[in-house]
């Protein structure tokens, strides 16, 4: 808990000080925003934006650290808004948060109903809560499948794995070739095992493909403890030691990440934003590989849903000035630089026909039908209570623990359980 106290104590001290600080009525506003800082290279990327709007309106920005990881971040964002403070005034939310979050955000529906009419509308949906727009889409994900070309190739495959016991497959015979040379570390498939938001992403694939539901359905149902999700989930316990790395209970995103990149696997899950370091200069993997709709199974092929939308504090003290800077960051031509400089996915379906933006960003075609199949897990924290005691634990966290299958074949999935 201690590592991530430093960004909430900055996060503060920037408050303080720019209540203290008022500024007279001759001086520009300045805004606070804050968000998810995924990486440098994201967040410079960012400042340039808010230079440019600041350029444009004359408004200033202050980008505000925030803390790693989701859950992380989602405990500041609660703290800050709980206290009514007036900043900051723009928030960025993970696409499942708004639930959680919704009293506290401006209902945007009266500033953006066009805007959200022109985005994708299984990405525009999870943002809206009791008829109120929460927030705005502004960046796509969506879980992928990342397979190395070269390898295919190499051992006989035309197309990547359709369905997952066909990857299970391919994945195991690739393994054992690339070992066979000498890669002692190589692996057939890595992908997120730490028992956080990523495996939860991850696990929702699986069972989702094999008629497993998703989690806790549209009516608030929860639907976790079937047999689906649980064969689903035995199937990924199998892949640690076998295909996939012991550590790979661990792995978050950049631990995948890494092992990837450094050629040491021959698939991967992961989220569009990998393609950027996939294909950086100096990458072993450098056009060696591309992207697929994830594998499937009976029930079909599904991609988690992800993420972040701004939301406009109903606290803060410059709402017209607010509202003005989400619609700068959402805007058409903000997106299409975004996507060509950062091969961010952009919200707006129209852009993927855009030749400059498919040049430089040829796999994005692959992303409009995939954002059109993907959905979004529903929020635990918001309806952790509606869920049996017993349920909880059926947890894909638990799934990857040698001794859960035995406990589970003995009662999570028991007739009637």
């Amino acid at each position: 808990m201690a590592r991530w106290y430093g960004p909430i104590c900055i996060v503060l001290l920037s408050l303080l000080l720019q209540g203290c600080a008022r500024p007279s009525v001759h001086e520009p506003v300045t805004l606070t925003l804050l968000e998810e800082w995924s990486n440098k290279t994201f967040s410079e990327a960012r400042q340039q934006e808010l230079q440019q709007f600041t350029r444009e309106t004359g408004i200033r920005v202050s980008l505000l650290p925030s803390p790693d990881s989701a859950r992380q971040r989602l405990v500041l964002w609660r703290e800050l808004l709980g206290t009514g403070a007036l900043g900051p005034d723009v928030y960025g939310i993970d696409v499942i948060w708004p639930g959680m979050l919704a009293e506290y955000f401006v209902d945007l529906k009266p500033y953006f109903a066009n805007e959200v009419s022109l985005q994708f509308p299984a990405m525009a949906a999870p943002y809206t809560v009791d008829n109120k727009l929460v927030a705005i889409a502004y960046r796509a994900d969506i879980g992928l499948l990342y397979y190395r070309t070269d390898l295919l190739r190499r051992y006989g495959y035309r197309d990547p794995p359709r369905t997952w016991d066909e990857l299970e497959i391919m994945a195991a015979r690739i393994q054992a070739g690339e070992r066979a040379k000498g890669k002692k570390q190589f692996w057939g498939f890595v992908w997120q095992g730490a028992a956080d938001e990523g495996l939860t992403c991850d696990a929702l694939e699986w069972q989702a493909a094999e008629g497993g539901g998703r989690i806790i359905e549209e009516n608030h149902s929860i639907s976790v403890n079937n047999p689906q999700a649980i064969k689903a989930w035995q199937r990924a316990a199998h892949w640690v030691g076998s295909i996939s790395p012991p550590g790979v209970v661990g792995y978050r995103e950049w631990d995948s990440l890494n092992v990837w990149v450094a050629g040491d696997a021959a698939f991967m899950r992961h989220w569009p934003s990998a393609s950027l370091d996939s294909q950086a200069a100096g990458s072993p993997i450098r056009n060696k590989f591309d992207t697929a709709l994830l594998p499937g199974g009976k029930a079909g092929r599904v991609g988690t849903l992800g993420g972040w939308g701004l939301a406009v504090s109903r606290f803060s003290a410059h709402p017209r000035e607010a509202l003005e800077l989400v619609r700068y960051l959402s805007r058409r031509d903000v997106q299409m630089k975004r996507s060509r400089e950062l091969s961010q996915p952009p919200t707006l379906p129209e852009l993927y026909n855009v030749p400059e933006v498919l040049e430089l960003n040829p796999r994005f075609d692959l992303l409009s039908q995939a954002f059109q199949t993907g959905m979004v897990f529903a929020s635990f924290e918001r309806h952790w209570q509606e869920i049996p005691g017993r349920d909880r634990r059926v947890h894909p966290g638990s799934a990857l623990r040698a001794d859960w299958q035995e406990e589970c074949a003995g009662s999570c999935c028991s007739p009637g359980g």
